[in-house]
């Protein structure tokens, strides 16, 4: 693989903040370092920072949809 080509690959992907989480699923910060903690959201570690992939991110909000089936 060419160099140019995985500096490109790794410019596009932007790891989250717990804080970006917290703003993405619109809940609190310590929250998301929960989910983060307890592996219900993987992360990356980079020294002693987490980051989350976008695509997990996706990925744990598909997990978790759930339809409110209306009662008859």
């Amino acid at each position: 693989m060419e160099v140019n080509t995985l500096i490109n690959q790794m410019h596009e992907i932007q790891l989250l903040r717990p804080a970006d989480v917290a703003a993405r699923l619109n809940i609190s910060k310590s929250y998301a370092y929960r989910l983060m903690q307890s592996g219900a959201l993987p992360v990356v570690r980079i020294g002693s920072a987490c980051r989350v992939r976008p695509h997990d991110l996706e990925e744990y909000i598909d997990r978790n949809l759930h339809y409110q089936v209306d009662s008859v």
